[in-house]
């Protein structure tokens, strides 16, 4: 009887399981390179597609050096989301490493880029065929939320090419998601005609907030160019301070990728006021004040205003 009883709750048990393992296995396995990313990836998939991030939150994506479990990632993938632009300057290596077959979808590929600086070439970035941009572009296209639109447009189409049958759900989810970018673009907008003219300056550790300052008129200088590969030497600290001083730039903010201690010195030896942690190439843990793409932007916002206003 006690082994009826046994054979039966282990029936029943994989009766539960069963159906819950088969829809796991049903959906499409996505890769993307860094977090802010994986979570337009996330946006668009909703729960059709599980979404694996290479580069977590807090992480650098300049910097990140891929591990075998990384390779056996996109190996296993059915489709890979990158960024393109030459951000991730491992992940053409990364790709050949792993032998995936998984479609490689550059999300910024219809993005508006803007020039960036000769420092950013000269770092040895590969380039994803297809980015559409040379060396010289910024990659960090996401800061514009009419650039995070595009992208979440090349992720529905790239998820819909592979996943046909669900492309009406994905073009759905876009649709939505798209109408909270424009909500949340217009916010920025709103908050930063607040902000008295003169004091729309600010400094960072890394040239990240090119496209922010093309759509949005708020002014950064940064220490370090586009990539944080390269090291700012003691005469890009000294223009800085100089620069902080004749334009009287109210704040400094720490980068959570970034060594504080590079901003913290720069503060100190300019007079300047440390403005807070703001979120430029990477999300914060699911438990911090930015896990997502659109409250990544408002932490920053929320950020500048409490600074500068």
């Amino acid at each position: 009887m006690e082994l009826r009883r046994t054979a039966a709750w282990l029936l029943l048990i994989v009766a539960v399981i069963a159906p819950a393992t088969a829809s796991a296995e049903e959906r499409i396995k996505a890769v993307a390179t860094f977090s802010i990313l994986g979570d337009l990836v996330r946006q668009v998939g909703g729960e059709r597609v599980a979404v694996t991030n290479l580069v977590g939150p807090d992480a650098d994506t300049h910097s990140f050096s891929p591990s075998p479990d990384d390779a056996r990632r996109l190996a296993g993938a059915d489709i890979v989301f990158v960024n393109g632009l030459g951000f991730e300057g491992w992940i053409e290596r990364l790709i050949r490493a792993s032998g995936t077959r998984a479609p490689v979808v550059v999300a910024s590929s219809g993005a508006k880029t803007i020039a960036g600086s000769r420092d950013h070439a000269d770092h040895g970035h590969d380039h994803v065929p297809g980015s559409l941009a040379d060396s010289h572009d910024d990659p960090h296209a996401w800061q514009s939320v009419a650039n995070a639109k595009l992208y979440v447009a090349a992720i529905r189409d790239g998820l819909s090419r592979i996943d046909a049958a669900h492309a009406a759900g994905y073009a759905e989810n876009a649709r939505a998601y798209s109408e909270k970018l424009d909500a949340l673009d217009a916010e920025i907008r709103a908050t930063i005609s607040e902000i008295p003219e003169a004091r729309r300056r600010i400094i960072t550790t890394h040239d990240s907030f090119g496209y922010y300052t093309q759509a949005y008129g708020l002014r950064f200088v940064a220490p370090q160019g586009l990539s944080t590969d390269s090291e700012a030497g003691p005469r890009d600290v000294a223009r800085i301070i100089r620069q902080i001083r004749q334009q009287k730039i109210p704040a400094v903010f720490l980068e959570s990728i970034a060594d504080p201690r590079l901003m913290e010195q720069i503060a100190r030896e300019s007079g300047a006021r440390v403005g807070g942690r703001i979120y430029s190439d990477a999300l914060s843990a699911a438990d911090g004040p930015a896990p997502g793409y659109i409250e990544m932007m408002r932490a920053n916002l929320r950020a500048f205003r409490e600074a500068l206003g």
